[in-house]
C-alpha cells in the first residue's frame, strides 16, 4: 500500500531555499514530491523553436535537480497539460495535498481553479502561498476597500506597511529531511518537448548577489556596463528570493527598492483589472485611430528606423534577449507616438523576445508608454529620440555598440520626421478623446 505524500508544484519560483510552498510543504506531515510542469498550453503557443525561456527553465531545473539529489530526492518533471499530468501524478502517487505558490495571471488563475476541483474529486486538497511579491492583491489598498490606480500613493502605503514580518526568508534547509525520497527522474530535454539549443549566451541560474548600490546614479545610461541589474529574468522564474532583494535594496538603494514595487502595483492591477490583457486601462483610449502600418513595424521589430537609439535598443533585445530599461521607454514610446502603431504590437512583440518577460509588467509598462495606463506618461508627452540619446548616451557608447554603421551611407533615413510625427500623433489622441 502506497504511503501518503505531497506535491510541491514548482511554477515561477525555481529553487529549493527562501520558498514559501516549499516550506509550508515540508513542515506537513507527509514527504514532498517536487514537481514542475512543462505546460503544453503554454510551450505550444511559442513560435520560436529555439526560445531561450525555455532553455533557461531547463537550466534551473538541472541546477535544482543537482541539489535534491544530494538529499536523496529528485525533480519529477513532466511535459504535458496541467490537468493530464496532475491526473497521471494521482495515479503515481497517492497525494493528500499540493503545494504551490500563487499566481496572478488571467491563465494561471484558471489553471489553478481547475487543478484544486481536479485534486477535490481525488480526494486532496490544494494550498497556494504568496511568492513572488512582497504585498499582493488586497494587501496594499485604499482606505475604502479599493484598489490603487496610481503608482504613488500606492508605494506610499506600500513603504508604511513594510516590515521585517514580510521579508523574512523562509527556511526551507530546516526541513529538507522531509522530501520524498526516490531515485532520480530524467528531465525531459528540449528535443524531447520539440525546441533547440541555442548558442548564445543567457543569464546564468546561478545569480551573483546584485550590486544594487549604484544602481540609482548608473540605471539610465545604456552605455555603462552593468549599469543595471540584469535580475529581471531572474526575479521572473523566481531563481531569487525577492524578498531577499528587497533587504539588499531597502538598505543599499530606495530607487531599486521603488522597482520592486512597480512589480507589485502591476501584478495588483493585473489581478484586479485583468481586461488590461486587451484593452486600455482608460476605455477612452480603446477609440484611437492606430495606423498600424506593417512595414514600419517591421522596420521598428528588425531595429532599422533611422533613429540609431531606437534601432540600438531593438536589436540589442533580437540579439540577447534583453533591452535596457530606458531604452525600453523610448522604444516603446516611439512605436506608439512616432509610428501610431497600437501598443498591443509592441508588447506582443516584446513577449515573444524577452527573457525576462512578465505579463503584468509587460503590459503596464506598455500602457505607461502609449499613455493608455492605470498611471500613464500624459498622452502628450512624447519622448524626443535624438534627446534622449543626447541625455543617456553622449558619447554614442551604447548606440556603436549596436548600430555601427549609423553614420555611414548604408544606414536607413529616419522613418518619420520627429516634429511631423508629434504632430500626428497629438492630433490623433486629441480626435479619440475628444469623442
Amino acid at each position: 500500500m502506497k504511503s501518503p505524500v505531497n506535491i510541491c508544484w514548482f511554477r515561477r519560483d525555481l529553487r529549493l531555499d527562501d520558498n514559501a510552498a516549499l516550506y509550508h510543504a515540508l513542515k506537513d506531515a507527509n514527504p514532498v514530491v517536487p514537481v514542475f510542469i512543462f505546460d503544453k498550453n503554454i510551450l505550444d503557443g511559442l513560435e520560436d523553436r529555439a526560445d531561450r525561456r525555455v532553455e533557461f527553465i531547463r537550466e534551473a531545473l538541472l541546477h535544482m535537480q543537482g541539489q535534491l539529489e544530494k538529499k536523496g530526492s529528485t525533480l519529477d518533471v513532466r511535459y504535458g497539460t496541467p490537468e493530464d499530468v496532475f491526473k497521471e501524478l494521482l495515479k503515481e502517487y497517492k497525494v493528500e495535498k499540493v503545494f504551490t505558490n500563487g499566481d496572478y495571471e488571467p491563465y494561471a488563475r484558471e489553471r489553478d481553479q481547475k487543478i484544486a476541483v481536479l485534486l477535490k474529486e481525488a480526494g486532496a486538497s490544494f494550498h497556494s502561498y504568496k511568492d513572488q511579491v512582497i504585498f499582493e492583491r488586497n494587501e496594499v489598498i485604499k482606505d475604502d476597500g479599493t484598489p490603487y490606480t496610481v503608482y504613488t500613493p500606492y508605494a506610499r502605503k506600500w513603504k508604511a506597511l513594510l516590515n521585517d514580518f514580510y521579508l523574512r526568508s523562509y527556511p526551507c534547509k530546516k526541513y529538507y529531511r522531509n522530501l520524498f525520497q526516490q531515485a532520480s527522474k530524467n528531465i525531459p530535454s528540449l528535443a524531447d518537448m520539440n525546441f533547440t539549443a541555442v548558442s548564445k549566451p543567457f543569464p546564468s541560474v546561478k545569480w551573483k548577489p546584485a550590486t544594487v548600490k549604484d544602481y540609482k546614479g548608473q540605471r539610465d545610461f545604456p552605455g555603462i556596463e552593468g549599469g543595471t541589474t540584469h535580475l529581471g529574468v531572474h526575479l521572473r522564474f523566481g531563481t531569487i528570493s525577492v524578498r531577499e532583494l528587497a533587504r539588499e535594496a531597502g538598505a543599499l538603494n530606495e530607487t531599486f527598492l521603488g522597482e520592486l514595487i512597480w512589480r507589485d502595483f502591476f501584478q495588483t492591477i493585473l489581478w484586479h483589472f485583468p481586461r488590461v490583457v486587451q484593452h486600455s486601462f482608460r476605455p477612452e483610449y480603446d477609440k484611437i485611430k492606430w495606423r498600424n502600418n506593417e512595414e514600419e513595424f517591421r522596420a521598428w521589430c528588425s531595429g532599422e528606423t533611422g533613429y540609431p537609439i531606437v534601432d540600438a535598443g531593438m536589436r540589442e533585445l533580437n540579439d540577447t534577449g534583453f533591452m535596457h530599461n530606458r531604452v525600453r521607454m523610448i522604444t516603446a514610446s516611439f512605436l506608439t507616438k512616432h509610428l501610431l502603431i497600437d501598443w498591443r504590437w509592441g508588447e506582443a512583440y516584446f513577449g515573444e523576445k524577452l527573457l525576462d518577460y512578465d505579463l503584468s509588467a509587460n503590459n503596464g509598462n506598455w500602457q505607461w508608454a502609449a499613455g493608455t495606463g492605470c498611471d500613464a506618461a500624459p498622452y502628450f508627452r512624447i519622448f524626443n529620440p535624438y534627446i534622449q540619446t543626447k541625455k543617456f548616451d553622449a558619447d554614442l557608447t551604447y548606440v556603436k555598440k549596436w548600430v555601427p554603421e549609423f553614420e555611414e551611407l548604408t544606414y536607413p533615413r529616419p522613418i518619420v520626421e520627429h516634429e511631423f510625427a508629434r504632430e500626428r500623433c497629438l492630433k490623433a489622441y486629441k480626435a479619440a478623446l475628444n469623442k
